[in-house]
């Protein structure tokens, strides 16, 4: 008899081509994944995921669901993995779950962090995790035009390009932008959904007005436009972290 079981994973997305596994020899978090499993239980079988984290974004709480027919106990199942599995990637837990658990239709928002460091010089063991910005930023008038992203709109605007979605509305539960001016600074957004490049769009965006480039104000009619061409550049994927999947029943934190 199958068992569904709910895994959280950890990965540094620098070695990573993304989570979606890929034809040819492209490393992707669900190929090598799901190589560990096959190793494990000898069941070639899919692993869902969340959502699909693009090459280069990491995760600290990524989830994941599999069935298999192995009869593994859970916590041996999660030791035996993280056994045979690369250093930059782990399952931090791995647990049965109901058979119509689905991890991205399941869940009930996402978090994302994007880590900015703000300072005159680099950071040499930051640079793999954040982007580096020499020009002293507003943190006031980036929080200001971050409010006026709060709630549900068609997010169109901060849309890659060739994406094909039944829609682009999307509600943003949170933005949270800590830190300060000529330090690290850490950009977090809780939604129920997120467009491909949203996030990383909306980083580069926030970037222009925090450095004179664009005003606050102009948030709305950002918005309102549904024009990519009209929002600020994506920001690099390296400074992105999934860092949680929210779901019905989990602890409260």
């Amino acid at each position: 008899m199958s068992s569904r079981f709910r895994l959280t994973l950890e990965y540094d997305g620098a070695g990573f081509q993304g989570w979606q596994a890929q034809s040819g020899d492209r490393r992707t978090v669900q190929g090598v994944l799901e190589s560990a499993v096959a190793r494990i239980t000898g069941e070639q079988t899919r692993v869902q995921g969340s959502g699909r984290t693009d090459a280069g974004v990491h995760a600290e709480g990524q989830v994941a669901s599999v069935r298999l027919e192995t009869p593994i106990p859970a916590e041996r199942l999660r030791q035996a993995l993280n056994g045979v599995l690369p250093p930059d990637l782990v399952v931090l837990a791995l647990c049965p779950v109901p058979e119509d658990f689905d991890p991205r239709r399941s869940a009930r928002s996402k978090l994302y962090r994007y880590a900015l460091w703000n300072g005159p010089c680099r950071s040499p063991l930051g640079a793999a995790r954040a982007l580096w910005l020499r020009q002293p930023l507003d943190l006031g008038a980036m929080r200001e035009a971050a409010a006026a992203l709060l709630g549900t709109h068609d997010f169109r605007s901060f849309q890659a390009a060739g994406s094909s979605v039944t829609t682009t509305v999307r509600t943003l539960l949170r933005i949270e932008i800590r830190g300060a001016s000529g330090a690290a600074v850490d950009l977090e957004f809780e939604g129920t959904g997120f467009l491909r490049h949203m996030v990383r769009n909306l980083v580069g965006t926030l970037v222009e007005v925090g450095t004179g480039r664009r005003a606050a104000a102009d948030m709305a009619a950002l918005l309102a436009a549904r024009d990519r061409s009209r929002a600020g550049r994506t920001a690099p994927a390296h400074g992105l972290t999934l860092v949680r999947v929210r779901y019905d029943g989990d602890p409260e934190e």
